[in-house]
């Protein structure tokens, strides 16, 4: 059986969100008894809690919806990249010397470990330089294995607003823990939430060929 890495943190209500963000809760509407066959749960979340997908929505009034968005950036090569160099922005060069002949999806691991149940304000984030540069090489999607490809204590959103300039898509909070660098295929598919700014994904890899 080919090998898949689960590259999604658990969603539960330790899961960490954004000050102010709706957080993950669940509650029980019908449980199994003599008079009911069936558990029923409800839940509440913010779409960004976890692994997920975002909108153009969410960065701009007059982006689409998630569930408007074609899949295919969702779906397809891959490269995992360590940057593990500590530093709050990806810079060109933690990505440069990575880059010969790499797949339009470009996944970065920035930390040991993934913080998967607490919150915290300093996490790596992109350099909008650093996305403009991959953009002009044909990237179509990025992601990282942090809350936002933006500092937490960003107004302006520099990073969001270059890849909505570049129509490019993006995965955050995703965990690269596990994953050598190298390349592999994507499967992260947002689901079809017709009016909301971004979805929840459950993203894998598929090796694709050797390590780097």
């Amino acid at each position: 059986m080919q090998q898949l890495w689960d590259i999604s943190p658990p969603v539960s209500a330790l899961s960490p969100v954004f000050p102010g963000d709706t957080p993950y809760s669940r509650k029980w509407n019908a449980t199994i008894s003599a008079q009911c066959p069936v558990n029923v749960s409800q839940i509440t979340l913010s779409p960004h809690v976890g692994a997920h997908a975002d909108a153009p929505l969410h960065y701009s009034d007059q982006g689409a919806a998630i569930g408007q968005l074609p899949l295919e950036p969702f779906l397809g090569p891959c490269r995992v990249i360590h940057a593990l160099q500590g530093r709050p922005l990806i810079s060109i060069d933690d990505l440069l010397p990575f880059l010969e002949q790499a797949p339009p999806r470009i996944l970065v691991r920035t930390c040991q470990q993934a913080q998967v149940t607490t919150w915290s304000d300093d996490f790596a984030a992109f350099a909008p330089e650093t996305i403009e540069f991959l953009a002009q090489r044909g990237v179509l999607l990025i992601g990282l294995d942090t809350p936002s490809i933006d500092p937490a204590d960003s107004k302006t959103l520099d990073s969001h607003q270059t890849i909505l300039k570049h129509d490019l898509r993006v995965l955050e909070n995703l965990v690269l823990d596990q994953v050598p660098a190298g390349d592999y295929e994507l499967i992260a598919l947002p689901l079809a939430l017709a009016d909301a700014d971004a979805s929840p994904v459950r993203a894998v890899l598929r090796r694709l060929s050797a390590t780097y």
